[in-house]
């Protein structure tokens, strides 16, 4: 499989990577290059290993007992392997399918992060969080009642402060698995035109079972399939305009026509 061309702006390389569940292969010989500050959306049917490719990036999987994994993935050039876990985490927000704040007010779900990594100063705190929020378009909609529970918002609210808490340890990647799907068309939209703001900062990769938000929201496209064995592989990767109008693999073609998946 031809690794992406990004021209060099490549901010996460996958070499020959593999992802075993005790004897079960989920993933099977991975090679792709995700481009820096670009929103990347990962596609496919249920079952063919996208979350569980998602989640290899800031290493979730290792939180299972029998996960093992073969080949290399690098951030930057530097494997993550090599990294300390807490500190990959730091660099690599993560964003859930179900918003899920803190039971805590407004503020702390912001400040929980930069509090974990030290930082005391209420100042500073403050800054933060104002930052973030504002990065996150929802400040305005918040700024009044900081000391309100996170739960008492929006769906589509609670999802923006997810991303705002995200963004407030200054990560260099945000992963989202399926961020808008628990969510109405107007909150969806949000979250989309949220995500083109962020790629001028930050390196997006999406995964999602919506067909339009993949062809909407993102640049690059990777589309998975499973294997007669149920390990999932990477049948066909590219720019995503060129994926959804004139795709190489005619399996990627049925699937985005919706003939089988």
């Amino acid at each position: 499989m031809e690794k992406i061309n990004s021209n060099g702006n490549t901010k996460i390389s996958v070499e020959n990577f593999s992802l075993y569940y005790g004897n079960f292969q989920a993933l099977r010989e991975v090679n792709i290059n995700l481009p820096i500050h670009k929103i990347t959306s990962i596609i496919g049917p249920s079952g063919c290993g996208k979350s569980t490719f998602l989640r290899s990036f800031n290493r979730m999987n290792d939180l299972i007992p029998s996960v093992h994994t073969e080949g290399e993935i690098e951030i930057d050039g530097e494997s993550i392997y090599k990294k300390d876990v807490v500190e990959l985490r730091k660099h690599i927000g993560m964003v859930f399918q179900r918003p899920n704040p803190f039971p805590k007010s407004i503020f702390e779900n912001i400040a929980f992060g930069p509090k974990a990594h030290g930082i005391r100063d209420k100042q500073v705190l403050e800054e933060i969080v104002e930052k973030s929020l504002k990065q996150a378009v929802i400040w305005d909609e918040v700024k009044d009642s900081l000391d309100k529970s996170g739960l008492a918002l929006s769906g589509g609210q609670q999802q923006r402060l997810c991303i705002a808490r995200a963004l407030a340890v200054e990560p260099e990647v945000i992963l989202m698995d399926e961020p808008a799907s628990a969510l109405d068309p107007i909150a969806t939209l949000k979250i989309e035109e949220l995500i083109q703001q962020l790629k001028e900062k930050y390196t997006i990769v999406i995964v999602t079972h919506n067909m339009q938000q993949a062809a909407r929201a993102s640049d690059f496209t990777l589309f998975f399939n499973m294997a007669k064995d149920r390990a999932g592989y990477l049948v066909e990767s590219g720019n995503t305009v060129n994926i959804f109008t004139n795709p190489k693999e005619e399996l990627t073609e049925q699937y985005i026509s919706g003939r089988f998946g």
